[in-house]
């Protein structure tokens, strides 16, 4: 009895070792397909090479952060300039020069940019999935001049329309307000050309029809079905809304001039347009502080924002 017991977890564990390698090699190419080793070094080194360049500013923005004006020219550039065990009070050090050189306001920047590009965002992924949608599923008169406008506004550099926006919202008198920011930052042509995309790639006409057979109202489809299917490509456009919001400059530095309306990106300028400014390290502190949202916010959609990436990629 023992030993049948101990024949049937001997092959349990066969079948279990088999299905993993099963697994492992599911997806793997034809032997003719596959890459070569050369090809596959180079693949690697170009890969290291890139985390390299895109990680090594965040790295010496870190170490910049502990730094007071003399030791950021006086010291060693890739390593900190005090110990390890004082690297606490450097960091307290330039944290109170930053609040102080902002009056208290940075953390209300930080706070400001967040709102500027989140409520942005959100409407604006709205509005490009709406626009995308109505586009690519339905046919109306005037539609191809519509989109083709709205592509040719893709071309059009932001600063021409500094003069124009900044008319408008004044005879609004909605300049120096929050809403002088977030309107224009609402509408993206670029929005609704990936609304545009994801929405003929990843909607079945024939879920469409299914749905209008039911007696299902084009409001209810749209809000119960094509947003679920559209979600992770939903995700995409506000990450891209998100951070062109989060690193616009020229908008608010021509709508806002009250210190507590300004976004982090704004306010630092400020601080650093200073004739007296001279602590490089709280600037870099504040750069780094400054940055950490979208940081997060990338880190925490990643997986939602790389299925949306792919859902364009394939028809059908």
């Amino acid at each position: 009895m023992s030993d049948m017991t101990r024949g049937g977890r001997a092959e349990r564990r066969a079948r279990k070792k088999a299905d993993r390698i099963r697994d492992l090699h599911a997806n793997d190419l034809p032997r003719s397909m596959q890459p070569s080793v050369a090809v596959k070094t180079i693949t690697i080194v170009v890969l290291v090479f890139a985390l390299f360049y895109f990680l090594f500013p965040i790295y010496w923005a870190i170490i910049a952060s502990t730094k007071t004006a003399s030791q950021m020219t006086g010291s060693n550039g890739m390593w900190f300039a005090v110990g390890l065990d004082q690297l606490p009070n450097a960091i307290a050090y330039n944290y109170g020069k930053l609040i102080g050189w902002t009056r208290g306001n940075f953390w209300r920047w930080v706070l400001n940019s967040l709102i500027y590009s989140g409520v942005s965002a959100f409407v604006g992924t709205l509005v490009a999935v709406m626009a995308g949608y109505a586009t690519a599923k339905f046919r109306f008169r005037g539609k191809n001049i519509a989109i083709g406008v709205i592509m040719g506004c893709m071309l059009m550099p932001a600063a021409l329309l500094t003069i124009p926006q900044y008319s408008i919202f004044h005879t609004l008198h909605l300049t120096n307000t929050m809403l002088a920011i977030i309107i224009p930052c609402c509408v993206s042509p670029f929005g609704f050309f990936l609304g545009r995309v994801y929405a003929q790639t990843s909607v079945p006409d024939e879920l469409l029809e299914a749905a209008r057979i039911d007696g299902a109202s084009e409001a209810r489809i749209f809000f119960t079905i094509v947003l679920r299917l559209l979600a992770p490509a939903m995700v995409t456009i506000f990450l891209f809304l998100f951070v062109a919001t989060w690193n616009n400059f020229l908008l608010p530095l021509m709508m806002v001039s009250s210190d507590t309306l300004k976004p982090v990106t704004l306010g630092l300028y400020g601080m650093v347009s200073l004739a007296t400014f001279t602590d490089r390290g709280a600037l870099m502190m504040g750069a780094l502080l400054g940055v950490l949202p979208v940081i997060v916010l990338f880190l925490g959609l990643q997986r939602y924002w790389q299925a949306g990436l792919a859902a364009g990629a394939v028809k059908g």
